[in-house]
This record gives structure tokens, sequence and C-alpha cells, in this order.
């Protein structure tokens, strides 16, 4: 990295980027490895504050100091915080949050949600959320917890398909979130059609195979249940 506009993200933090509206006061880039997105964000000063979060000790000192490099002229924009990230200190900061959780596995993730949630029950917040696996489980989760949806993605990475979700715990009926997905079924192009059948097919075998050991069954019903469409396009 020699210079701020030099950063290559992979299509699945593309896409996590895209997905990112106006009107936040605070970004929590959570996990942020080598904080590639945050700094997307922070170059396109898609909120007030953008704060990198990871609880390995040598990452965040590598990306305070590039941060201090490459990004002086946003030095008032960014916070490092090397903590759990269920313990995100968001009382401290005032506005609108939004905690973006990406690359582990929906296991954790339940835990972080939930525990983000449970410390601030009051407090309305966003989440952008992609996990590594446990998807089902991860929306069950959601739904339990009365979180409603604004949107939902499939992306392409590396040979892996990832589910993107941008949620709030604000609860709305009229946001649901369905057990295994809405709009991701739904592509508007030939392309996302694809990246769909081939992901139900993939998830499909893979409740099948967890079947041989575990009571999967209403698993494998929903997501037999499902039927691609495209979606119109105004």
């Amino acid at each position: 990295m020699t210079a701020e506009c030099s950063l290559k993200l992979s299509k699945r933090l593309k896409h996590l980027d895209q997905m990112v509206g106006s009107g936040y006061s605070h970004i929590w880039d959570c996990c942020c490895d080598h904080g590639f997105l945050g700094m997307t964000l922070l170059s396109r000063q898609a909120a007030e504050y953008v704060h990198f979060v990871d609880i390995v000790p040598k990452l965040m000192q590598e990306v305070t100091a590039n941060l201090q490099r490459f990004y002086p002229h946003y030095i008032s924009q960014w916070h490092t915080h090397c903590i759990d990230v269920a313990t995100l200190p968001l009382q401290q900061y005032q506005g609108r949050h939004l905690v973006i959780i990406a690359g582990v596995g929906g296991d954790l993730m339940m835990q972080f949600v939930e525990q983000i949630h449970t410390a601030f029950p009051q407090l309305a917040i966003d989440f952008l959320l992609c996990p590594v696996h446990h998807h089902y489980a991860l929306r069950q989760t959601l739904i339990k917890l009365d979180f409603s949806l604004y949107k939902e993605t499939l992306v392409e990475d590396n040979q892996r398909i990832y589910e993107i979700l941008l949620v709030s715990s604000a609860p709305d009926k009229t946001r649901k979130i369905h057990a295994v997905g809405e709009f991701i079924w739904q592509p508007n192009c030939e392309e996302q059609s694809l990246v769909a059948t081939k992901y139900l097919t993939r998830t499909l075998e893979h409740y099948r195979r967890m079947q041989q050991s575990k009571d999967v069954a209403h698993i494998v019903h929903a997501y037999q249940a499902v039927t691609i469409e495209y979606a119109e396009v105004d």
C-alpha cells in the first residue's frame, strides 16, 4: 500500500462497502484484519468517525501505523480499539452506529451480536454481517432478537459464496428476516441467478450430509421450498 487510493478490495469487501449507506455517525469495522474495508470507508467519508476493532495487538499496531502514515488528513476521524468485539464502547460515542462484522463464523458472530444487543437494548444499532458459515443459525438468532432487515445479497468471491445481511436491532414488522433468506433468491441478472442457484445447491448438499448425524430435516425442507425467481427491475 503506497497511498490510500491503492487499496485493492476483494469482491466481498467491495460488496460490503457498497452496502454502507450515508447517515452514520460511527462505523465500527470489527475483526478488521488489515483494516482495508475501514480505510475505504474512511476515504469516502462514509461516516463522521470510523473505528477499527480487532483483538490481535500486532494487527492493531499495524493498522494504527498505516492510518497515521497514509491518512494524516483524517486523523480526527478514526480510532483504533484492541478489544473484544463483544465489548464495543458504544456508550462513549453519540449518534447513529453501524457495526460491521465479517470474516468470522456465524457461531461467533451470533455471540457478538447478542452481547452487543444485550449491552445496549435501547439503542437502535445497524449491523452489516457477512459470516463464513452457520448462516441459518445466525438468521435464527436475528429472528429471535426481533431484528429487522434492510438488505441481503449473495456474493461469490474466490470460489466461496457469502451471504451479506444489513439488519437493524430496531423491530419493524414490514421488514422481517426470513429463516433462509428471501431477496437473495430474487436475482436481477443472469450472473446473480447462477450464483443463487449454485449457492442453493451447495447449501442443500451440506445439510443433507449433516442429516447422517444430526436432525436437520427442518432446515433441508426450508431450503427445498426455495424457488429462484427474477426480481423486477424498475
